[in-house]
Order: C-alpha cells, then structure tokens, then sequence
C-alpha cells in the first residue's frame, strides 16, 4: 500500500493537523478508514492538563476496514470480516494499551485521523450494522453498561445521574433497561436535556435554572418522597459533584463515581456522614473490559432509540480546536447545544 492521510496531533495544549505515510496494516491487524471520531470528556481533561509529548487523541471512533493484515479474516466474536466491513473497537488492546493515547511512533494510531491503524491481533473489534452516528457511540455505551453492571440497578429502582453529556446518558439508557422505574437527571444545558427525555429520563434538573446546590437537593427530594435515590451515578467530572452526589442517595443506597477517569484534583468527603451513617456502598467504575464493550454493542444493535441524536456535531479535523472549546466553556457550537462533538474524515458524509 501506499497512502497517505492526516491526524490530529496533540502537543500541550497545541493542535495541528499533520500529513503521513498511513503504515499497512500489521499482521493480524486492521486499517480502517475513519468514519468519525468521537470527543470524550476523558480527551477533554488530558487536554486541559496539556500533553507533555505530541500524542494521537481520540478513542472512540468507527471506521470501515480499508485493508487486513496477513492471517486476520474475522473479527473477535468470529463474524467474517471484508474490506469496506463497517467496525467498532475498544479503545485497549489485549494488554490493556490505549490505542487512543500513543505518540507519534505509533502513527494512526488514534481516532482523530482519516485511517485508524489497529496493530493487536487480539484487539476487540466489532463489525457492526449500525449506522455511524450511533456506531461512534459504542465505546461510551460499553462504560454505561459497565457502570450499570457493577451497581447492580434493581426492578423498580429509583436512580440518579448527574451529568448530561456523553456517559450519562449512556448509564442512564442502561439503567431503564435494567429495570429502574424511575430516572432523574441532573445536568444542563437545556438541549443536552431535552434529549435525556427523548432517551428515557423521567424527570431533568437543569443547573443553569437550579444554579443552587441546595435548591437541586430540594427538588431531589420532592421528586423521591424525601427518601433519595436507590443508586447514584456521578458522570459529572465536575469535582463538586460527588460531595453533592452521596447526599442525594437514600439509606441503604449506592453511590456510583464514572465521571472522573482523569486526576484533576481532589474534593473533601466527610466519611461518617457521607458513607457510614447512611450505610451506602461506593463504586469506582473505570472505563470498560472487552467483556462490557461485547455485552454493550450488542445492546447497541437492538435499541430502539433516536440514539445517534447524540452526535449533535460533525466537524473535519481542522475545527478540532473549536470542538475541545466548546466542550471547555459554554457547551455551544454554532449556534446549538452540544451533546456529543466527532470529528470525521469526511464530515459532507453526515450533511
């Protein structure tokens, strides 16, 4: 093969787009053409760090395959696998590296990049029959069906998430399909949860009406007969969050932390009053397995929900700077809400 493409690349705080020989693909591996490449708020906390060495962002991504590498015919639930197949990955390989996150020796390697060059034999990939809208999303939900797992939802739960992007309303997707009879959402901004409620929330607190942390609690507890929720989910990544977070959850209950997967500071806890006096159970859920990613692209394939709604943004790869400010100050872009930003190779696709 002989190819060249672009990729996003990453130093500090500084984007550029740069120009490359696409490798061929490894044996045993895949080269996708990139469909889109979703921006995860994970993306969006290493960026606010800045990255210390230039790095290949963007671990949520489809793409189709472009070429297979020596020995590599089907994908890892044994489905046979064409050039032009439509695939879904999961952003590790078998030992656990990111695809999403290397530097520029391992070049495609990320999802912010016309190719995706995927090196693992054993790597988790998917083909998949979903539309590419709702196919970018496959990673997300596999952290949603992870969260929802490990809290063991129950029939007839009371749950609450706070956070309207991405991953909560993921985990809130997989709540109702758990059982829960009732789901409340706090988050913002108001499109962001108008969508909740064409997903499934029974109720949304909009913070920018609600800016009051002691007017939401208010309002929670109206809304669960004073008792709090049964389960917790803070998918927030906004630090204040948690301490609001356990006071929300009822005697007994469960407090479930996914918002947070980078380190960006710490938030008092009151141990007694938060955790042992109310007798809760806390969870860390940190991203997914192969396992979740199977189980959630599975679901994925059968909901029966305007999920793809999500992707409210397609952008080329020259406007990723505009896509990590909006998901860094007002959560506008072009004049609407934003729920879920990707950058796709060719964004006409999606007009």
């Amino acid at each position: 093969m002989d190819l060249t493409g672009r990729a996003v690349v990453v130093a500090g705080q500084a984007f550029s787009v740069e120009q490359g020989r696409v490798p061929d693909p490894a044996a045993g591996g895949l080269l996708l053409q990139q469909e889109l490449g979703g921006i995860c708020g994970t993306d969006l906390h290493n960026w606010q760090n800045g990255l210390p060495e230039p790095t290949l962002l963007g671990h949520e991504a489809v793409g189709t395959v472009a070429a297979l590498g020596s020995g590599r015919s089907r994908d890892y639930l044994g489905n046979p696998l064409r050039e032009g197949d439509r695939v879904v990955y999961h952003p590790r390989n078998a030992l656990g590296q990111p695809f999403g996150y290397r530097g520029l020796e391992s070049p495609f390697s990320g999802g912010f990049a016309e190719y995706i060059h995927l090196d693992d034999p054993d790597a988790c990939v998917i083909r998949t029959e979903t539309d590419p809208r709702t196919a970018v999303l496959a990673e997300p939900f596999a952290i949603g069906t992870h969260a929802v797992i490990r809290a063991e939802v129950q029939l007839g739960d009371t749950v609450l998430v706070q956070g309207s992007g991405a991953i909560g309303l993921m985990v809130m997707i997989c709540a109702r399909l758990s059982g829960a009879a009732r789901v409340i959402m706090i988050g913002g901004p108001s499109g962001r949860l108008a969508l909740a409620r064409r997903l499934g929330a029974h109720e949304t607190i909009d913070i920018a009406v609600h800016s009051e942390r002691e007017a939401r609690h208010e309002l929670v507890m109206d809304l669960t007969r004073g008792e709090g929720a049964d389960v917790v989910f803070e998918c927030a990544g906004f630090l204040p969050a948690v301490p609001e977070g356990f006071g929300y959850v009822k005697q007994d209950g469960k407090f479930i932390e996914c918002g947070h997967f980078v380190d960006i500071g710490e938030v008092p806890i009151n141990p007694a009053r938060h955790i042992l006096l109310p007798n809760i159970r806390v969870e860390g859920i940190w991203g997914s397995r192969f396992p979740h990613f199977v189980r959630g692209h599975a679901l994925l394939e059968q909901l029966d929900l305007p999920i793809g709604e999500m992707v409210s943004h397609v952008l080329p790869l020259e406007r990723v700077q505009a896509g990590f400010d909006a998901l860094n100050g007002t959560y506008s872009l072009d004049g609407e809400d934003v729920v879920k930003i990707a950058l796709a190779r060719d964004p006409a696709m999606f007009d």
